[in-house]
């Protein structure tokens, strides 16, 4: 078993900033990254579509024979970790909202945090669901930013533009007063590639919780806990795409911070 791989599931390419943190974490394992890239965006669908989605990831990814799975995209980790685990009966699945409400409740002082995420994550409610059941004393603002989506991925995550998309989204967190959340939460793995913007936007008073990397040290401490953490070896990534192995690569390279070629990009049938 501790030679099986960790899966890790996104409905496209932006699951690729929660990879590169575990390839830090964990960097004698090998991965298998799986991005629905004919269905994407989760983030505008219903909970149901979202759900039924990640459960043919999940039977895909089974057949993988996987010791672990991480689920990278926050909208199915709101919706869909029950139906995925109907296929992997026994593998533990770490989503990325737990994690992250976890640091969230850790990094505030005040308990007042902040949450941007996709549409779908934010009228879900899973990260202040997460957030208050650590910290019933909290009080959570939560708001989509969903333009970061297309900014992330056309990489224009620093310049006028992006800034001006940053300040526009994040104007209510920038104006201190003593009611103002001390903590913001990037609940959307596209959302780290633009943490330099974010940062401009909010000031330096304001922590920032990324979720791949909260997400990235759970993982890290289960696969310890379990003794099914490598100890020796290189890494290595298998990428699996529903479509568009040339986009997957070119746009994916940026996330991961290292080149993909589209030839490494396995394209299969969801």
């Amino acid at each position: 078993m501790i030679e099986a791989p960790i899966g890790v599931f996104d409905s496209g390419v932006g699951g690729l900033t929660v990879l590169r943190a575990l390839l830090a974490e964990l960097p004698h394992e090998e991965f298998i990254y799986l991005g629905d890239t004919a269905r994407l965006p989760y983030g505008t669908k219903s909970a149901t579509t979202v759900a039924r989605y990640a459960a043919t990831a999940a039977a895909a990814l089974a057949r993988r024979g996987l010791k672990c799975l991480v689920v990278a995209c926050n909208t199915a980790s709101a919706s869909s970790l029950p139906a995925m685990r109907d296929h992997l009966a026994g593998v533990p699945i770490v989503g990325v909202i737990e994690p992250g409400a976890q640091a969230a409740c850790e990094a505030s002082v005040s308990g007042r945090i902040a949450v941007i995420a996709t549409e779908g994550t934010v009228n879900g409610r899973a990260y202040q669901e997460a957030i208050l059941r650590r910290r019933s004393d909290a009080r959570v603002l939560a708001f989509a930013a969903q333009l970061f989506v297309a900014l992330a991925e056309e990489g224009l995550v620093s310049g006028p533009i992006a800034l001006e998309v940053a300040r526009h989204y994040l104007a209510q967190l920038a104006t201190p007063s003593p009611d103002a959340p001390d903590t913001l939460v990037l609940g959307c793995t596209h959302f780290p590639m633009l943490l330099e913007v974010i940062r401009a936007a909010v000031g330096e008073r304001m922590r920032i919780v990324d979720s791949a990397a909260t997400t990235a040290r759970e993982v890290r401490q289960r696969m310890e806990s379990a003794r099914l953490a490598r100890r020796a070896g290189a890494s290595k990534v298998h990428f699996l795409a529903s479509d568009g192995a040339e986009r997957f690569a070119r746009v994916g390279s940026r996330f991961l911070a290292r080149p993909i070629a589209a030839a490494d990009v396995e394209i299969i049938d969801l």
